[in-house]
């Protein structure tokens, strides 16, 4: 961050000892956005992720019969449009876009640390959840398929879960290491290449996220999850989150003051 320039004056080739007003001095924290923004962003930024979740797996399924090209596809696009959403939307909300995000988030700011407050976690998540049901509908719109179809695709093999408890675990430890390691500016980069290889890595193709689970649900094609199947996904991904969080705290431990 760089200070703002100030507006040239004809009193400025006088006052030349006078500061010039400038924005906030390197390094400082910029203020918070308004929470009617934020919350806007994360509405827009998961409906925008579902959108490209749903929409790259019905033209995938439309363009090839072969199940690995389509899950090639599918995870490409949602590499590409989540790295795009983050490096957007990141400085407005902190561009979660992810429930279980935003509980580890306020549970971090519970113990101390910056995060949001229980307020703004209030409003994030309904957020989220609506937004990503919106991006299913609108990705159906956009394909011509029925506007809100229950998918019948059936993910609640015990191996399914497993893969989902590791991709959340692994999400969240990738994005609060991030944050413990001041290294949060390659968030967009990071976090977007786990996504593309936990698709390949983990049974479940990796949803990682509550509400795009929810989403997924509305949409009868190749990247939606039967209803049935909701409630064990999003427990998976809550058991995931606490996993990743205990990761955190033992493998990034605050460093203790000299004695």
């Amino acid at each position: 961050m760089t200070p703002a320039e100030a507006p040239a004056t004809e009193a400025s080739a006088t006052a030349v000892d006078e500061p010039e007003s400038v924005g906030p001095a390197p390094g400082a924290t910029p203020p918070r956005r308004p929470l009617v923004a934020r919350v806007a962003a994360e509405l827009i930024g998961t409906a925008a992720l579902v959108t490209v979740v749903v929409g790259s797996g019905i033209q995938a399924t439309d363009l090839s019969n072969d199940v690995g090209v389509q899950l090639l596809a599918n995870s490409l696009a949602t590499v590409f449009g989540l790295g795009v959403l983050i490096l957007l939307l990141g400085p407005v909300s902190g561009a979660h876009f992810n429930p279980v995000v935003t509980l580890a988030e306020w549970w971090t700011a519970r113990r101390g640390g910056a995060g949001v407050t229980l307020r703004e976690a209030a409003a994030y998540v309904p957020a989220q959840i609506v937004g990503a049901i919106a991006g299913a509908i609108l990705a159906d719109a956009m394909f011509g398929e029925p506007l809100v179809e229950w998918s019948t695709h059936d993910r609640s093999a015990g191996h399914l879960l497993l893969g989902e408890v590791v991709a959340t675990a692994g999400l969240i430890l990738l994005i609060f290491g991030l944050a413990r390691t001041d290294r949060l500016q390659f968030a967009p980069v990071a976090v977007a290449s786990y996504i593309g290889a936990a698709y390949w890595f983990t049974s479940s193709t990796s949803f990682a996220n509550p509400a795009v689970t929810i989403g997924r649900a509305f949409s009868d094609t190749f990247a939606g999850i039967a209803p049935g199947s909701v409630a064990g996904f999003i427990g998976a991904q809550l058991v995931g989150a606490v996993v990743g969080s205990a990761l955190v705290a033992l493998l990034f431990m605050r460093p203790r003051p000299a004695e």
